[in-house]
């Protein structure tokens, strides 16, 4: 659950806020500032002076949207002001950013006047691509919404009226086609007059649902022809001639119920007396109008939505803003109409009827165990879908040009592939791990149990299901810093190494492993008193499934109890430490970075192996390299001789895997480069798995792709050990520790 303490302490800390700008382009030298700025940028400007759509050129105006309140109408949270609803306009740009890589300058407007938001916004045009309207109350939000429209050159969309409607709509058309109904025969009730009721009730008229077949209740129930109280003129729209007067009567026979209201609205009685085979889209936030196990208590053919993540048939606006907005701005588009929200619209039911057929990996991992078969809890796509932006995005620039919104006209099937540059599908990684681990949790234990970063890890790790945690320490002292930094330990296990019945047992264990090595049984004793040495005692003997350590000694002290206790698993003259290396569209994999100095040509061999297999339980197919200063022989002495003859062991230990080299690192990762200069070379495409040829290159690398390479460095991942133990660094965070974690959960549920 998240506090508030946590959500607080997530905008606070570092830099204050969720967005920063940052500049694209190189400000090393005199020179690039003079390019930036004065002399430079003059010539930029004369060509915009002359041709004002060379602004999309020439200027960051092509992928900059403008999120704009006025907090009115802010979440649930009702007319709060502009200045508190700013962390939900900067949390709207993020998602700008993660889902579509699209700009966002977020802009609070202090006042409630539509002409002066109005006026603002065409003030503004110049600066921005497009502008996205948030939290505006209704009914002033379809006014500024329209006149914007009509009065300027860019699109416009609020988010709150579309969104719902289009995302709710294609779940509304596979739940047509499911229940086997045609939509102009369909009667549908909508439960919200506000700009999200409003906007799905017209959107759906648009499918092809009839104005009779459409009632609509607020809160003072049905809106009906003659009705004066709490109305105006978008309600007026959908006053109908009917005697009835409360939204039971609405839904008695009702073939759909559509709700943005509120929680509890609906009860089991009203979903008795529906149709056949209802359509129930609850999508009031953060409780749904009824909860689906309330429907399925009295209903065993419904089809369900909500808005909730925790559910089937998420209705999720972040399935649609960032992508209708990436296909508009591609192609320069003047508004946002309705020809192109259809295509949205269109475009996401049929993803999901796609079902599993190209489900993408990411897909897989994040959602472990679960199906995603086209049928009753799959009628909309998964907001992590990395094809949601391939499809919708390429629909809606489609329809731009086709209906002459568009400036420019681009082809649409280099454009999908284009597309691909905005996924950024390696950092959903760790969060698929996480899914992964928490689908089978299993008991890790964590031999600095009084540590600080350990005790925030566990506290989280335990909360989200991600495994069980085991402290090892003294019970006092773990529950006396536990308090001292607020930190929860309900469901988290200690074990005190001093006093634990087990030592008896682990004592006999280690004396008998250790005992060629001179270890007695008094020896055993006194190591047993080392929480190391208890906890890789504890993975040995089956009472936890792995371990993590490392917060408080180097790798080396870290590891070597494990080495000596755990052992090397069959088939492995070693262990060593393989790094995962997180960019925004690429994945790599570093070994050995964390155990072996100066591996021989046969430990290089057992290091590929390693590299590879855990590039493959990622889900990534292995082309490994192996890195050296020299290329295929253009250097020649015992160094290089033992990276070449490694690669032959390598690869007659894996036929079936890409093993090339010695080469240097750019060669490994730049196909073209490597063809035109080397075409003999059997590796395809850029290596995703890099050998080092020592210890000291390997762990170099590392460093200084997590420094100036803006990657993300997760590891080192211990493998080749019999069982699943590993070790971080002193600076580890508290993110590294549960990363880490998810890691070895996965090692433990796994053959590696």
């Amino acid at each position: 659950m998240i506090t508030k303490d946590d959500a607080l302490a997530y905008h606070r800390e570092g830099r204050p806020g969720k967005i920063e700008v940052v500049a694209t382009k190189r400000t090393v030298t005199a020179r690039d500032l003079s390019l930036a700025y004065t002399p430079g940028v003059a010539e930029p400007c004369r060509e915009i002076e002359k041709n004002p759509d060379d602004a999309f050129l020439y200027t960051a105006r092509a992928n900059l949207v403008a999120v704009i309140t006025n907090g009115t109408a802010v979440l649930g949270l009702g007319n709060i002001g502009p200045l508190a609803g700013k962390p939900v306009m900067e949390g709207k740009g993020v998602l700008f950013k993660r889902f579509a890589g699209i700009d966002v300058f977020d802009l609070e407007l202090a006042t409630e006047d539509p002409e002066k938001i109005i006026e603002a916004c065409r003030l503004l045009e110049p600066t921005f691509g497009g502008i996205n309207l948030e939290d505006i109350r209704a009914p002033e939000c379809f006014e500024i919404e329209e006149r914007l429209i009509e009065e300027l050159e860019i699109p416009v969309f609020h988010d709150d009226q579309h969104g719902t409607a289009i995302i709710s709509a294609a779940a509304f058309l596979n739940a047509l086609e499911l229940t086997d109904r045609r939509i102009e025969d369909t009667t549908v009730v909508f439960a919200g007059a506000g700009a999200a009721g409003i906007a799905c009730a017209e959107l759906y008229l648009k499918l092809g649902v009839r104005s009779e077949n459409i009632l609509m209740t607020d809160s003072r129930g049905v809106i009906y022809e003659g009705r004066a109280d709490g109305m105006n003129k978008y309600k007026q729209r959908f006053a109908r001639k009917t005697d009835k007067r409360t939204l039971a009567e609405a839904l008695d026979g009702a073939d759909a119920f559509i709700g943005v209201s509120a929680a509890g609205l609906v009860t089991k009685e009203m979903v008795k007396a529906m149709a056949a085979s209802p359509i129930i889209f609850a999508m009031a936030n953060p409780d749904p109008e009824i909860l689906p196990s309330e429907v399925a208590e009295v209903r065993d053919d419904a089809i369900m939505a909500t808005g909730r993540s925790d559910f089937p048939n998420q209705v999720n606006n972040v399935l649609g803003f960032p992508f209708i907005f990436r296909g508009a701005l591609d192609v320069r588009a003047r508004k946002i109409n309705d020809e192109m929200k259809l295509a949205a619209v269109k475009a996401l039911a049929d993803l999901a009827r796609e079902g599993e057929h190209g489900l993408p990996e990411e897909v897989v991992r994040a959602y472990p165990g679960e199906r995603f078969t086209f049928g009753p809890t799959y009628i909309i796509p998964k907001p992590f879908d990395p094809r949601v932006l391939l499809y919708e995005a390429t629909a809606v620039a489609k329809a731009a040009m086709d209906t002459g919104v568009a400036r420019i006209q681009i082809d649409l099937d280099e454009y999908r592939d284009d597309l691909e540059k905005y996924l950024g599908r390696s950092r959903e990684i760790m969060r698929s791990v996480i899914n992964q681990a928490k689908a089978q949790p299993k008991r890790i234990v964590f031999p600095e149990g009084r540590e600080e970063r350990v005790l925030r890890a566990a506290e989280i790790l335990r909360e989200e299901q991600i495994c069980e945690p085991i402290l090892i320490g003294s019970d006092r002292e773990i529950r006396h810093r536990a308090e001292e930094f607020g930190i929860s330990l309900d469901g988290i296990e200690i074990v005190d190494q001093r006093t634990s019945d087990k030592r008896v047992y682990y004592r006999k264990e280690l004396m008998n492993l250790r005992r060629r090595k001179g270890v007695t049984e008094a020896d055993a004793e006194r190591l047993l008193m080392r929480r190391s040495y208890f906890g890789v005692m504890m993975v040995r003997m089956g009472d936890a499934h792995g371990l993590v350590a490392g917060i408080t000694k180097s790798y080396p002290e870290s590891i070597r109890p494990s080495l000596e206790v755990i052992g090397k698993a069959e088939g492995h003259q070693l262990a060593a430490g393989v790094y995962m290396i997180i960019q925004d569209r690429r994945v790599l994999f570093f070994a050995d970075g964390a155990v072996n100095f100066n591996p021989s040509a046969e430990e290089l061999a057992d290091i590929c192996a390693l590299g590879a297999s855990t590039a493959q339980w990622f889900g990534y197919e292995p082309r490994v390299a192996v890195l050296s200063y020299s290329n295929f022989g253009s250097v020649r002495n015992a160094d290089a001789d033992r990276l070449s003859q490694a690669v032959s062991l390598a690869r007659e230990r894996m036929p079936d895997v890409q093993v090339d080299g010695e080469m240097q690192a750019d060669i490994a990762l730049d196909p073209a480069k490597r063809s035109s200069r080397f075409p003999f070379s059997t590796l395809e495409d850029e290596a995703n798995v890099l050998i080092f040829p020592s210890l000291d290159a390997a762990h170099i690398a590392v460093r200084l792709m997590g420094s100036v390479g803006g990657a993300s460095v997760v590891g080192p991942i211990l493998m080749g050990m019999r069982s699943a133990v590993n070790f971080t660094t002193p600076t580890a965070t508290v993110e590294d520790v549960i990363n880490l974690t998810a890691i070895t959960v996965l090692q433990s549920q796994k053959e590696y």
